[in-house]
């Protein structure tokens, strides 16, 4: 074999890689608490949150669990990009005011939703315009601050408005029993809530 052609061969099958690894989606995952807040807080609040990104599909799947909020749930987004990992603050990078059907006035609840991360309504604007003004800039910009550990996933609550609760998204793998708190949560979630009905009867 030709040495060009061999050469030419190799690059095709890194590039083959290298595309391949970015389209693979990657999870991201975080609890949620008021002293992981930018200005810590004594709140009691908790939570939980799963970010799956698939940016060569333009998908973002979001889920989410949450519980003991001093005020109402008011918004809740990711903010990207800190000046350092696991620190800090950074402004909105998703849609403003708050994700699309994220439970609000409320002091606990669960979200579920997939995203097109490809629309420009998906993010807040300022965040494109940083980016070089297009979706795609946005995409990697979000993606870089995931995989170096500046983004983070942060509930707004009435009590708090700049944040009551917050984590850092950390990837490749949830944290140790993080799915299983998702999916056990949401029947104490229900169960919560229908104790303080009986209280409130």
């Amino acid at each position: 074999m030709k040495p060009v052609f061999a050469k030419g061969l190799l690059a095709l099958a890194l590039g083959a890689a290298c595309g391949a690894a970015l389209a693979a989606p990657t999870t991201y995952s975080a609890t949620l608490s008021g002293a992981a807040e930018a200005t810590p807080n004594a709140s009691p609040g908790t939570g939980a949150v799963i970010v799956t990104y698939d940016m060569g599909a333009h998908s973002m799947h979001v889920q989410s669990i949450f519980a003991l909020l001093q005020g109402e749930s008011a918004a809740a987004h990711i903010h990207c990009c800190t000046t350092d990992p696991g620190t800090g603050a950074a402004g909105v990078s998703t849609m403003i005011p708050t994700f699309t059907d994220f439970p609000t006035a409320v002091h606990f609840g669960t979200y579920d939703h997939t995203f097109d991360t490809s629309l420009a309504s998906f993010w807040n604007p300022a965040f494109i315009t940083a980016n070089g003004g297009t979706t795609s800039g946005a995409e990697a910009a979000l993606l870089a601050g995931l995989n170096g550990g500046s983004a983070y996933f942060n509930i707004h609550s009435s009590a708090y408005p700049g944040g009551e609760i917050r984590g850092f998204l950390l990837a490749p793998v949830p944290e140790p029993g993080m799915a299983g708190m998702l999916l056990l949560g949401i029947p104490a979630v229900l169960a919560i809530g229908r104790r303080r009905s009986k209280k409130q009867a």
